[in-house]
């Protein structure tokens, strides 16, 4: 536990520092660009289908007594802008991991090198084509699991639970690897990962419990109007972007001390 919680404070200290903050503004103008396009063009339809399917079905009657049940029932008018978001919450999050992981980590290796580990030798064992893979097929995996797993929704608790550790896998594979891209060597690598892989999946899933918050005040917005989508899906990735790299910056620092470690001949599996 002790290095993770070295890592968080060193990520912490480098979250506020200017170059971070100025590294989320690249990402969120192309998320903003992706997203304001998609949700200006295809917010209404997407509304209008969702409507069409549960009438359709009668699954109006069905989320409705669900609803009851829970004591939610003042949220079946707005069952359909619910699950509306919980369509778009994971591919926001999916878009905003894909831009940070592929984009934003290189950068935040470089900044974590400079500033911690100057004299740490660069042995290159991952590669952009690399990170693009595991980003990808860590996706697909995320997003076929997310889709699986929303009934759960009708139980915030444990949705939320599920959240982190879908988000905690997820972060674990693919920072993982792009945190030890540029420094580490292949072998090296999948040592660190085989050797600390419940430290990996702490941070990620902490990190998953970080990543809930957007989504619960995306959703939240939905209890007074649908006017607000836009405008809270835009603080929405923005909080994404600052969360996820938070995120990077933790594993960054974790991963490199993991791989100082290693070479000192100091590398210790998790107990």
């Amino acid at each position: 536990m002790r290095p993770v919680a070295i890592a968080y404070g060193r990520a912490l200290r480098s979250q506020f520092s200017g170059r971070m903050l100025l590294l989320s503004i690249v990402p969120l103008l192309l998320s903003l660009a992706l997203w304001g396009g998609l949700l200006y063009a295809g917010m209404q339809p997407l509304l209008d289908w969702l409507h069409a399917v549960f009438a359709d079905y009668g699954l109006f009657e069905t989320s409705g007594s669900i609803l009851a049940t829970l004591g939610l029932g003042f949220l079946k008018t707005l069952v359909i802008p619910l699950v509306a978001m919980l369509v778009l919450l994971p591919l926001m999050i999916i878009t905003s991991l894909l831009f940070i992981g592929v984009g934003a980590m290189p950068a935040i290796a470089r900044h974590v090198s400079r500033v911690q580990f100057p004299t740490l030798e660069r042995k290159e064992g991952g590669s952009f084509m690399g990170s693009l893979g595991v980003n990808l097929s860590g996706i697909v995996v995320f997003a076929l699991l997310w889709l699986v797993t929303l009934p759960l929704y009708a139980l915030a608790p444990v949705a939320i639970v599920v959240q982190a550790v879908l988000w905690g896998w997820l972060t674990a594979r693919v920072m993982g690897y792009d945190a030890l891209a540029i420094h580490a060597s292949l072998e090296e690598r999948r040592t660190i990962v085989h050797a600390r892989k419940r430290s990996l999946l702490l941070i990620g899933t902490v990190s998953g419990l970080l990543g809930a918050l957007p989504g619960v005040a995306w959703i939240g917005g939905a209890l007074f109007s649908v006017v607000l989508f836009p405008f809270l899906a835009v603080l929405s990735i923005w909080l994404y972007l600052v969360i996820f790299i938070f995120t990077g910056l933790w594993f960054q620092y974790f991963c490199l001390q993991a791989l100082a470690d290693l070479r000192a001949g100091q590398v210790t599996k998790d107990a």
